[in-house]
């Protein structure tokens, strides 16, 4: 059975609880981090799950169940409609695309956004993170069959990105990374190792207001969770409760012209005038505004994988 966990404040007290017929059931014990848990909660999550709940989710501020300070590693164009959206062909990428956010952006599931002043366009990306389970300081080889020794438990992240930070200045670091820009939960889902199966056909939805944005499903995947992992250990140490997004689908706010008028605009244009362009054509498009409210999902077709639904609103600064 997928347990499911949540992090929650109640009355200035910060707690864990296990997720039981939508209802949280708390743990006897008090874990100050994510790697805490991971490293001494087992026990005290199994006995917790057996119980009912006392505590509707309703009556708890839920957090973020990935505590800081933690490494946020994120994937790029990792689905085949966005890639091809992104003006990339999927049937011919030659590398993973890799990239970072700080861990200040990291905020809760429910949590207002704040959208900086200087930020125009500001688009959502709904993904699967997955929270990895155990240090790693040298190579390893990830496979299907071991990947519950690297991954601890998968849950909603949002990869919020300044657009007009990311791509004019070429600063994915700084686009991706203002506060607020990682809205994470609201659970935290532990398969066993049997189950580790179903994150290769779970349902991915972003909503805007109610208007649908984003759907797919990580069947979609280019490069999956295990051969990801595999490649970042040659260069990245990995720790207990640091975050992997995986990519996002199709439907964001940005897309990419085709790769023949992207060669035909940079031969003829200076570089500033062609950012400038691309930011008075983007305004047209519906990125994230003060007001708006994002509601993210995901899901595994039988129900078995819940990763409950985030509540994004955008506000001013």
């Amino acid at each position: 059975m997928v347990i499911h966990l949540a992090r929650y404040r109640l009355d200035d007290e910060i707690r864990w609880a296990t997720v039981v017929d939508g209802g949280l059931s708390p743990l006897a014990g008090s874990y100050a981090s994510t790697a805490d848990l991971i490293r001494d909660g087992a026990d005290d999550w199994r006995s917790a799950v057996e119980r009912p709940a006392q505590l509707p989710t309703g009556s708890v501020e839920l957090l973020s169940p990935v505590t800081t300070p933690c490494r946020v590693l994120c994937q790029g164009a990792n689905y085949r409609q966005h890639a091809i959206e992104s003006g990339m062909d999927p049937d011919a990428r030659p590398f993973n695309l890799f990239f970072d956010k700080t861990d200040a952006a990291v905020t809760g599931p429910d949590t207002p956004v704040t959208r900086p002043a200087h930020v125009r366009l500001l688009d959502h990306e709904i993904e699967l993170a997955l929270v990895l389970r155990k240090q790693v300081n040298q190579p390893e080889t990830v496979t299907a069959e071991n990947l519950h020794e690297y991954v601890f438990g998968i849950t909603i992240a949002n990869d919020l990105s300044a657009r007009d930070v990311q791509l004019p200045q070429g600063q994915y670091l700084k686009g991706k990374s203002y506060r607020g820009f990682c809205p994470v939960g609201p659970y935290l889902a532990v398969p066993e190792p049997g189950e580790f199966p179903l994150l290769d056909d779970l349902e991915l939805r972003l909503e805007v207001n109610g208007e649908l944005r984003q759907h797919d499903s990580t069947r979609n995947l280019l490069y999956r969770p295990a051969e990801t992992l595999t490649e970042l250990t040659t260069f990245c140490d990995l720790g207990p409760g640091d975050l992997l997004l995986t990519g996002t689908p199709h439907g964001c706010a940005a897309t990419t012209p085709p790769a023949l008028v992207r060669r035909l605009a940079t031969a003829l244009l200076p570089e500033d005038k062609l950012w400038r362009m691309f930011i008075r054509s983007n305004l047209r498009k519906p990125y994230l505004q003060p007001g708006d409210l994002v509601t993210a999902s995901i899901r595994s077709p039988d129900g078995s994988i819940d990763l409950g639904r985030q509540h994004t609103s955008i506000t001013a600064s």
